[in-house]
C-alpha cells in the first residue's frame, strides 16, 4: 500500500472527476490520500479540502496558508486558523514556508507570515509542512529559531541540496519526494536521495502537477503515486512495495495514525 502525502484534488482541475480520480488511486493500491488546503483565501480552498476529508475516511487535510499567498493574510483570516485547525481530520499545519523562486508575496511578509504561523502550529502541536524554494538558508534560519523538533514534520515537493535534506533531518522533517525525482533532468535530486536512510523518506504527488514518467504533461493524481515508490526503488535497491510499506510507516508515525489508518 502506498500514501500520497501531498496532493491539491480539492481544485478546479478535478471538478469533473474528481471520484473517479479518487477511486483510480484506491484501484493502483494508495491507502491514504492527505489533501492540502493551500489556503488560497479567495478559492476558500480549506473549505473544499475539509469537505473531502469529511466524506472520506481515508483523506485526510491540514490547515495553514501558502507562502504565496502571505500579502494576503490579516487579522481576520489568522483569527480563523485556530479553529480551522480544530478539524478533526487536520493532522498537520501547512503547507507555510518561504518560495523566492516566484516571489508572489514580498519575501518580508513570507517570512512574517512563515514564523507566525509555526507558532500557532506550535500551540496546536501539530506537525509541519513546508513549502520552500530557493529560500534554504532562510527555511533553515526560521525552522531553527521557531520550531520543536519533537513535533515534526515534512519537507514536502523535495527539490534542494543534499546538505539542506540533511539539516532539515537534524530538525526532526522527513523529506518527500515528488514524481520530479522521476524527471531526466533530476539527476543531483537522485542522488540526494540515494543518499538518505529510506527512515526519513515520504512520497507524494503534489496533485495536478508534476506528474511523473511516464505522465509528463498530463495532469497528476494520486495513482501516480507509485511511479514515484518505483523510482526510489530503482535508487535504493529495493521493490516499490518495501517502498511503500516503510514510507506509510514513517506517514503514520509522524502523524500518530494507528497503523491500520
Amino acid at each position: 500500500m502506498y500514501i500520497d502525502s501531498h496532493a491539491h484534488i480539492e481544485g478546479t482541475e478535478f471538478d469533473t472527476d474528481r471520484e473517479a480520480v479518487i477511486q483510480r488511486a484506491l484501484d493502483a493500491g494508495v491507502e491514504i490520500i492527505v489533501c492540502v488546503g493551500n489556503g488560497e483565501i479567495a478559492a476558500d480552498s480549506h473549505a473544499a479540502a475539509f469537505r473531502l476529508a469529511d466524506e472520506h475516511q481515508f483523506i485526510y487535510t491540514t490547515v495553514g496558508v501558502h507562502p504565496h499567498e502571505a500579502r494576503l493574510l490579516d487579522d481576520e483570516m489568522y483569527a480563523k486558523l485556530p479553529d480551522l485547525s480544530q478539524h478533526p481530520k487536520v493532522i498537520a499545519w501547512g503547507e507555510i514556508g518561504l518560495d523566492y523562486h516566484y516571489d508572489n508575496s514580498p519575501r518580508d511578509a513570507q517570512r512574517e507570515t512563515f514564523t507566525t504561523q509555526l507558532r500557532m502550529a506550535r500551540e496546536r502541536r501539530l506537525p509541519v509542512v513546508i513549502h520552500t524554494r530557493e529560500a534554504e538558508e532562510d527555511t533553515l534560519a526560521i525552522l531553527g529559531e521557531g520550531w520543536e523538533s519533537g513535533l515534526g514534520g515534512v519537507i514536502h515537493c523535495f527539490t534542494g541540496t543534499r546538505a539542506f535534506a540533511e539539516a532539515a533531518i537534524e530538525l526532526g522533517f522527513l523529506i518527500s519526494f515528488s514524481g520530479v525525482v522521476t524527471f531526466k533532468t533530476a539527476q543531483d535530486l537522485r542522488d540526494t536521495a540515494k543518499n538518505l536512510a529510506l527512515d526519513k523518506i515520504l512520497i507524494e504527488t503534489d496533485s495536478p502537477l508534476l506528474a511523473t514518467v511516464p505522465h509528463s504533461g498530463k495532469r497528476n493524481q494520486p495513482a501516480y503515486v507509485i511511479e514515484t515508490a518505483r523510482c526510489l526503488a530503482e535508487l535504493l535497491g529495493t521493490e516499490p512495495e518495501e517502498i511503500g510499506l516503510v514510507t506509510s510507516e514513517n506517514f503514520k508515525h509522524l502523524f500518530k495514525l494507528s497503523p491500520t489508518s
